[in-house]
């Protein structure tokens, strides 16, 4: 099978394209590098069935070339990190919004199948926990920009969803609860390559807020594998499926998990949000997955503990030599 991933060079495409390059498939990339790196996919560059192409998923002719050559398409780019959102809007909204209308449109030309990734946040301030995918989406008021990309990416399910309603196009939406693993940077603002940083330097490890939000973290493996199965069942058509762990911890824990971890002496402290983001910044209490649909479905169980996620994790900022997923 050949498959297309945009955001291929994102830390999550290039182990999905590590994945499908191990079972005899050809992988083509598509990646303009804006958060993504070429030192994710430097390993591959050797294979002859791993082709890379540097361009926006904004270009349409760059888009409709790889779509043509390709039997699937992953669309994974998007602008990513509670940071980024907040610092860039506009760039959000643009980058999540149009890249799916011209990954959809030119897909919807050949009719090749679609998994689109969107993300836990569309839940928004919902209590309504675990979420399930047909609960309510809660967001807030439009004042507050962090909410911005939320809506950016419901408005993409919508779309994907319209897309097989009216067109027939097949397409599959997922919603991803905090994955992390190797290659993962915290640039941007992801919780655990950001705190195993802070530990391994000896610098103070910043929990936002009073650190009694909680979080699930899946291990990168374990999505790749949820995705490669969802894309090749006919079930999971028109659907929309959460992907996540169900392994609660709220970030003072974590932190002190990985301060224990490491050995590290580092101070924890906690930053108010007004301080880490903007005044006024609103943040989810709980955001914990209801996996049942996608359990039922393609047998999904999450099999990496936390413990073991952030082992991984410090051993790769440490260097040492990480086995196969």
């Amino acid at each position: 099978m050949r498959v297309l991933i945009t955001g291929g060079a994102g830390f999550i495409g290039s182990h999905l394209s590590d994945a499908y390059l191990a079972r005899g498939d050809e992988v083509f990339v598509l990646d303009d590098l804006s958060t993504g790196s070429i030192d994710n996919i430097h390993h591959l560059k050797g294979n002859p069935r791993f082709h890379y192409t540097i361009e926006s998923v904004h270009h349409r002719a760059a888009v409709a070339e790889l779509v043509d050559q390709c039997d699937v398409v992953f669309h994974l780019a998007a602008a990513v990190g509670v940071k980024l959102i907040v610092e860039s809007p506009v760039r959000t909204i643009e980058t999540n919004v149009h890249g799916t209308e011209v990954v959809l449109a030119q897909a919807n030309k050949k009719k090749k199948k679609v998994l689109i990734a969107s993300t836990s946040e569309v839940y928004g301030l919902s209590n309504q926990v675990p979420f399930r995918e047909d609960g309510n989406l809660v967001m807030g008021a439009t004042t507050k920009g962090r909410w911005s990309y939320a809506c950016s990416k419901a408005i993409d399910e919508f779309l994907a969803l319209a897309y097989w309603r009216e067109k027939k196009l097949p397409t599959v939406v997922v919603r991803l609860f905090n994955t992390v693993g190797p290659r993962q940077t915290g640039q941007y603002g992801m919780v655990i390559p950001t705190f195993v940083k802070q530990a391994l330097t000896g610098r103070p490890i910043t929990v936002y807020g009073d650190g009694t939000q909680s979080r699930c973290f899946a291990y990168v493996g374990d999505v790749v594998r949820a995705l490669i199965a969802l894309m090749d069942h006919e079930g999971a058509v028109g659907q929309v499926f959460n992907i996540g762990s169900t392994e609660e911890v709220t970030m003072r824990a974590l932190a002190g998990r990985v301060k224990a971890l490491t050995g590290s002496r580092s101070e924890i402290v906690f930053v108010p949000y007004a301080e880490a983001y903007e005044e006024g910044f609103e943040d989810m209490p709980r955001r914990v997955p209801d996996v049942s649909k996608i359990s039922a479905l393609v047998g999904f169980c999450p099999s990496v503990p936390l413990d073991d996620i952030l082992t991984r994790v410090i051993a790769y900022f440490r260097g040492d030599v990480l086995p196969s997923d």
